[in-house]
């Protein structure tokens, strides 16, 4: 699993406020997706994906056999 922080790091250092901007949401969002990524609904799960180029396995911590 890769978090949303650690994806955030990658990117420059990224703060929550800026990737709320860019994908349309709140850092309160961010922030609450955190500290629990199962509380992302669907569309925003895409947005994070399309946003890092990554799958939403990665995202939710889904592992595949």
């Amino acid at each position: 699993m890769i978090t949303i922080a650690e994806l955030r790091a990658k990117n420059g250092k990224m703060s929550q406020r800026a990737l709320a901007r860019e994908i349309d949401t709140t850092q309160t969002s961010i922030s609450n997706w955190e500290k629990d990524p199962l509380s992302m609904n669907a569309e925003n799960i895409v947005k994070l994906c399309l946003y890092f180029n990554v799958t939403s396995d990665e995202i939710l911590g889904i592992k595949r056999e």
